[in-house]
Parts: structure tokens; C-alpha cells; sequence
């Protein structure tokens, strides 16, 4: 790392970028703690100092490491959160993503949860395809026994990523995939069913030509053992078709990835097929390949005025500047592979014998906003393609500069390029369309290309007092028009979207749009719009109304299927059994009340027609032991006609916090039955709530002390009922470290607040 410049410049923090940075990335050396300054100043000069191997470079990699820096800064590019967390320190993995072979044997198998722990471990994502695995109930002529199936391992890696932090601060996230043509695909699509159930996991169909044609022609397709080749089983492939739909309706998993397409875009089919992807979908890789990502912030790349006597659609937008960041940025994920320290030798070998990049962009709907384009409008969609099309025709040229000064990757001669004599190329691929949750808000812009989830949103600071976020070019909007004020923000805040505010210009109102307002079609023409100039894959989801149909969902994936896209995630509006967002005074349902209106009516119905029962001198229970992350709970129920009454909840060997909240939580328990709430309604908003201490019981994993509590409550009273509550489905999941509402974006919970994510 080199001595840092005395006159470097200090970055512009906001306060929720000072607040992130702090939280996530900054590092403690020696008792203290890193700034900005000094965050970004290791990053660059960590990642520059590998351009003095190459004598052929036109760079000094004391000035290349103040370019790196200063385009950081300025958040015109940020690399994937790896890099900015271990760049320049011992761990030394700069990379996110990572694919993980998964044999059709014991060893194979359990050599892959070892591999993916210690992926976790480095702060990376891992994505398996169980295709290979031999179906539920064949032999296995080893042992003379049966096969278990892929899903039961899938549990096990599941439950093994459950004990690892990733990176020390979050657990890992996996993505699973299972051919379509695999004979226990209905058990894995099924397989999320259960809530909780492969909560690491996001899960992926994987569909073929072979069965996209089926469910066109509505023919059947065969079901294929991959361990003897043999056909097992012929389906009605539109059957399964609908199936897909239907989950995904019902609650957004599994997703789709279009295998043959992706295998067709493969640059190096010599060394493979490719059979899964990163977690959040966007990155296909061969087994134990890995891919480092970068973003540019399309919002700095926009001039008021720019080109204006040249052509129109070149107005606003700096282009030159752009080819020149996204050059930098190539030269600088380049840097990366060289500088990344891996968990594995297999994957060392083939990073530096592909030396796959990924070079994104965010900020796409606030330069759409500065523009005055509507996201859901013909000129925006053809805008996409341009500016995509711009960035993967410049990445490629500075891909073709880096193999002209530094050599081609080692496999080009074998690969697709060489053989359409394209190239030479120093990464196998270059684009990628990746999520930047978290990174979008260090650079206080709008993620990926996804629209806005919301114009205005609410956090909490300190002593409960509320603070009402406006995205700063609406702001403006506003301001110009004569129209801010606090009044006016409060019911955009409220209702997320200013659709119905016929107060407001229609021209305002057709430009900032958010993700709710926008037809589905047009989430996904966006995508494909992207994806026609992305080597590799889009992460984006489609947002629906929680009125959207079935054959709504069915009309978006064959879109997708027809215009091109590697895979495809939606996600309607309060579908799984916990709502993700709710705005304002709540999602209406198709009845006309509000979300909160119903929770209300549903889970409380204590009122004055029904008193709280008063508690009688003698009562008779039971005491249970429960093994927790945090200490023994020894719970007492005390029962009335064979129900819970009441119940004491206690911790033993632990401080007087955790003590103080299990009695807390039980005080509100037995207020909640001894006021008559059923004990199904108790047990569906406790049951779940994550910990930062699961620990195993039985057949699974108890997640937290409320979690303990829900599971003694359910196993002694409810074991004969099915557990269907509407009041869970109208319950908003907030983050477990701000307490903000989590959205549902770029295929992964997120929360807007303060980064944390449940993809990891």
C-alpha cells in the first residue's frame, strides 16, 4: 500500500453514507478505526500497486492509484463490497461471487459445504446447481442403500450457512439451482412451501430449449436420472410451466434461469457447461469460477445543457466522460483478480485462466429523472440500450487495450472469441448488471437499474424521532415548480408515489415514477434492454400489484423467454406470508381496507367486548427446557381448560439484558392470551424472528428466544392445525438491525435505511 498524498481531497459524506461506511466498511487497525479518507485511499492503493508488474503500462501506479481513488469518491465507480472490506488487509478475497461443483457423491458433496463455509467466511456468495445429485429413492450401489435426493442436502447446506458469518458481519448467501429435467424438480420446487424452510437460499429452476418448446407446443418432456442418463418419467411441460407460476404468484420462489441461453453466451464452452449463477442471479460462472464486480454511477455522467447544437439524444449526457470511467474501471477489476487473495487453489486457477469482470452501472433512474424520461416510455427503453451499448463496446475496448499491453486471459485461444476472431480480450467477460443496494447508498443514488421503490421514505434516528427522505432531484422537481413543501412531503411519504396527486404537473407525475407504478411489461422490456449488452447476466425484478394474476406472471416469463433474458425474478406486492413493504398508511387490499386497518382488526382482538381474564389464585403448568443461541430458556406455561394462559420465560447463565427482554416478551405473551388472542395468532408473529444465535433442535433450527417460545407454544397445542393466518400475511418486515421496512429488489431483501441485506 503506498503513503498516502498530503493533498489527497477528502470525500463528501452524507450523513447515511458516514453512518454506512462506519457500520460496514471501515476497518480497525490496532484500536482504531479507519475514516473515509483513509477507506478509500487503501482500496486504491491496494489495487494500483499491481499495475507495477507490467512494465508495458502507460500508467505510474502512484498516479493511477489517485484516478482509482478520486473516481471513487466522486462515486462515479465503486467496486463490490469484498474489495472495499479486504482490499489491503490480510484476508485479502476481493471477489463476491463464486460457483461451487456439487458431485454426486458423499465426498463430493461435503467437500462443497467445506468450500462454501470458507467462501462465507471470506465475505463471498456461493451459487450450486444439485443437478448432478442421483434423484430421491435410487440406489446407490456403494452402500447397497437409497439416495436421499438433491433437497435434502440442499438442507444441509442451508443449515451449515446458518452457523457461518459472512465476512463477520452477515451470513452467506446461496443460490440453488435444479434443472427442470432433474426427477425430483417438483420436490424442489415445492421446497419453500413452509416459511423459514432454505432461508440462505435463493432457489432457480433451471429451463431448457427442450422444455420452453414442450410448454409452447403443450407436449410432454422427460425427466432424466443424471446419474444413469436414463429418461424416468415423462411430464405435461405446461403443467409444470403453471407450477412455476403459481409459486411464483403465491410467494416469489423459485425464480427462472434460461440454461441453453446462457450456455450459448459461455466464452469458454471448452472448459464446460456453466449450471449456476451468484445468489442474486446476474453472475453465471463455471464451478469454482469467481467474479469481482464494479459499478458506475450513470447519475454523475449527466450535463445539464451538454451537446446541446449536436445531436439530441447525445443531450445530457457526458459520453466522453464516460468512456473514460468505464476504461478506468476495467483497468481497475483487472487489478483486482491480481490483487485477490483466494480461499481455494481450483479457484485461483480458473480466475486467472478467464479472468472474468463484471462492470455494471446504478444511478439509471436518477439520470432517467434528470433527463425528464419516463422509465416506462419507449425513449427511455431505447436509451437503455444505448448507454449499455456504450459501456460494453468501451469495456471491451479496454479489455482488447489490457491484452494488447499485459496478454490475453490464458484461455482465449480455445474460446468463442478466438474462434469469431474477436478480440484479443484480457477478461473472458466484461459486463455484468449487478445489485448495488448497498453501494447505492454510499453513493446516495438509485440502485442498479431498478426505478425508485419510493420518492420519499421515512427513517427513524435517534429518541424516536422521524426524519422524511426526498430523493434529491424530486426535490428539485418540486422546487422548480413552485411546489415543495413539508405538507406535501409527509402524503409523498406516505403513499410512496405521487400517481394520484393531480395537483402535481402530469409531466412530473409520468417522470418519477416508482417501482409499483410501473407495468410489469415494462420492467421487464427495461431488462431486456439491458441484457441485449451485458456479457453476462441482469440483476432486476419485476414488481407487481398485489392484485397481479397468474397469468400475469405467465405473460412475463414467456416475455422474458422471447426477448432474451438469462433468468427472471418477480415479485408481487405483499405475497409471502411477511408483507416486505408497506408505505404509508398501508397497501390496500382488494377490499378496499388498508393493511393496517386489518392487522389491527385481526391481531387484536382485545376490545371492550373482550375483557382480559383474571388470573385465578391456583394454576397448574408445565415448565420446558429449550436450548437457545444465548443460554437455556426455561419456559412455564400455566393452562386454563387445556390452553396457555400465561407463560414465564427465563434465561439462565445470561446478563441482565437478555433476562430483562425473555421476561418482557413473556409478560406480552400472556397479556396476548390471557386476553383472548389465539394461540395460532401469537405463534405466527413470533415464530421466525431471526437471531444472531440459532442453534439446532430436532429436526431444525430455533432462531432466536421469541422463536423458542413460538416452537414450545406450537408442538404442545397446535400440532393437529395448519398454521394459515391472514394477519401474517399483512405483517411489514423490518430490518433486524435499524428497524426500517425492508424492499424487495434486485432479487433480494434490502433495507434503504442502512444496507443490510439478506443476500449478503
Amino acid at each position: 500500500m503506498f503513503p498516502m498524498p498530503e493533498n489527497l481531497p477528502r470525500p463528501e459524506l452524507s450523513a447515511n453514507t458516514k453512518v454506512v461506511l462506519d457500520k460496514r466498511y471501515c476497518r480497525i487497525e490496532n484500536g482504531v478505526k479507519e475514516d473515509a479518507r483513509q477507506l478509500f485511499w487503501r482500496v486504491a492503493s491496494t489495487v494500483a500497486q499491481e499495475e507495477a508488474k507490467y512494465t508495458t503500462s502507460p500508467y505510474d501506479a502512484t498516479a493511477l492509484a489517485v484516478k482509482f481513488y478520486e473516481a471513487m469518491i466522486d462515486w462515479q465507480f465503486l467496486p463490490n463490497s469484498p474489495t472495499l472490506l479486504n482490499a489491503g488487509s490480510e484476508l485479502g478475497q476481493l471477489s463476491a461471487c463464486f460457483v461451487l461443483p456439487v458431485g454426486d457423491s458423499i465426498e463430493e458433496i461435503f467437500d462443497a459445504v467445506k468450500y462454501a463455509a470458507m467462501i462465507h467466511k471470506s465475505g463471498g456468495g456461493t451459487g450450486f446447481s444439485f443437478s448432478r445429485l442421483r434423484p430421491k429413492d435410487a440406489r446407490v450401489g456403494s452402500t447397497g442403500g437409497v439416495a436421499s435426493g438433491p433437497v435434502s442436502f440442499l438442507r444441509i447446506f442451508n443449515t451449515a450457512t446458518e452457523q457461518i458469518k459472512q465476512g463477520g458481519t452477515r451470513r452467506g448467501a446461496n443460490m440453488g439451482i435444479l434443472r427442470v429435467d432433474h426427477p425430483d424438480i417438483l420436490e424442489f420446487m415445492r421446497a419453500k412451501e413452509q416459511e423459514g424452510e432454505f432461508n440462505n437460499f435463493n432457489l432457480s429452476v433451471g429451463l431448457t430449449e427442450v422444455f420452453m418448446k414442450a410448454v409452447e407446443a403443450d407436449a410432454s418432456y422427460p425427466l432424466i436420472d443424471p446419474a444413469s442418463g436414463a429418461v424416468t418419467e415423462q411430464l405435461r411441460a405446461r403443467e409444470i410451466f403453471e407450477l412455476l407460476v403459481e409459486k411464483a404468484w403465491v410467494s416469489g420462489d423459485p425464480g427462472i434461469v434460461f440454461l441453453d441461453r446462457i450456455n450459448r453466451d459461455n466464452p469458454t464452452p471448452d472448459q464446460g457447461e456453466i449450471e449456476s449463477t451468484n445468489p442474486c442471479g446476474e453472475q453465471p460462472l463455471l464451478p469454482f469460477e469467481a467474479c469481482n464486480l464494479g459499478s458506475i454511477n450513470l447519475a454523475r455522467f449527466y450535463v445539464a445543457g451538454h451537446n446541446q447544437d449536436a445531436d439530441p439524444a447525445n443531450k445530457g449526457i457526458d459520453w466522453e466522460g464516460l468512456c473514460d470511467l468505464v476504461h478506468l474501471a476495467v483497468r481497475f477489476l483487472d487489478n483486482v483478480i491480481d490483487a485477490s487473495r483466494f480461499p481455494l487453489p481450483q479457484i485461483s486457477e480458473m480466475v486467472r485462466k478467464n479472468r472474468k469482470i463484471g462492470l455494471g452501472v446504478m444511478g439509471w433512474a436518477d439520470l432517467l429523472f434528470q433527463l425528464g424520461i419516463p422509465y416506462d416510455s419507449e425513449e427511455g427503453v431505447q436509451l437503455a440500450e444505448r448507454v449499455m451499448a456504450f459501456v460494453n463496446g468501451a469495456g471491451h475496448e479496454a479489455s482488447s487495450q489490457l491484452a494488447t499491453e499485459r496478454g490475453a486471459f490464458p484461455a482465449y485461444e480455445s474460446s468463442r472469441y478466438a474462434a469469431e476472431k474477436k478480440g484479443p480480450y484480457r477478461n473472458a467477460t466484461v459486463t455484468t448488471i449487478a445489485p448495488t443496494g448497498t453501494l447505492s447508498i454510499l453513493a446516495s443514488c438509485s440502485s442498479g437499474v431498478e426505478p425508485l421503490f419510493a420518492l420519499c421514505f421515512t427513517r427513524n434516528i435517534m429518541d424516536g424521532e422521524r426524519l422524511v427522505e426526498v430523493n434529491p432531484y424530486f426535490e428539485n422537481a418540486l422546487r422548480d415548480a413552485g411546489l415543495d413543501s413539508a405538507a406535501l412531503r409527509e402524503a409523498v411519504a406516505a403513499s410512496g408515489s405521487v400517481q394520484n396527486m393531480d395537483t402535481l404537473p402530469k409531466q412530473l407525475r409520468d417522470v418519477f415514477v416508482t417501482a409499483m407504478d410501473i407495468d410489469p411489461v415494462w420492467h421487464l422490456r427495461m431488462q431486456a434492454a439491458f441484457q441485449r449488452h451485458t456479457d453476462n447476466a441482469v440483476s432486476k425484478t419485476v414488481n407487481l400489484p398485489n392484485s397481479a394474476t397468474k397469468e400475469d406472471i405467465y405473460a412475463i416469463y414467456w416475455m422474458a423467454y422471447e426477448e432474451g433474458c438469462k433468468g427472471v425474478t418477480v415479485y408481487r406486492d405483499g405475497c409471502k406470508s411477511v408483507q416486505v413493504l408497506a408505505t404509508g398508511e398501508g397497501q390496500k387490499k382488494q377490499d378496499g381496507t388498508s393493511v393496517q386497518e386489518t392487522s389491527v382488526a385481526a391481531a387484536s382482538p382485545l376490545s371492550q367486548d373482550s375483557p382480559k381474564r383474571k388470573r385465578p389464585d391456583l394454576i397448574e403448568g408445565f415448565t420446558q427446557k429449550v436450548p437457545t443461541g444465548l443460554g437455556t430458556l426455561y419456559l412455564t406455561v400455566n393452562e386454563m381448560d387445556g390452553q396457555p394462559f400465561e407463560v414465564f420465560a427465563t434465561i439462565g447463565k445470561s446478563g441482565h439484558s437478555i433476562t430483562a427482554k425473555a421476561e418482557a416478551l413473556g409478560r406480552l405473551v400472556s397479556l396476548a392470551l390471557r386476553s383472548g388472542i389465539s394461540v395460532a395468532d401469537v405463534v405466527a408473529q413470533i415464530k421466525g424472528i431471526g437471531g444472531g444465535h440459532p442453534v439446532f433442535r430436532g429436526k431444525g433450527l430455533l432462531l432466536s428466544i421469541p422463536d423458542a417460545i413460538a416452537w414450545v407454544l406450537e408442538h404442545r397445542y397446535m400440532q393437529h392445525e395448519k398454521l394459515t393466518h391472514n394477519v401474517q400475511d399483512l405483517v411489514v418486515e423490518h430490518c433486524p438491525e435499524c428497524g426500517a421496512e425492508l424492499v424487495f429488489q434486485e432479487g433480494c431483501l434490502i433495507c434503504p435505511s442502512c444496507a443490510f441485506s439478506r443476500c449478503g
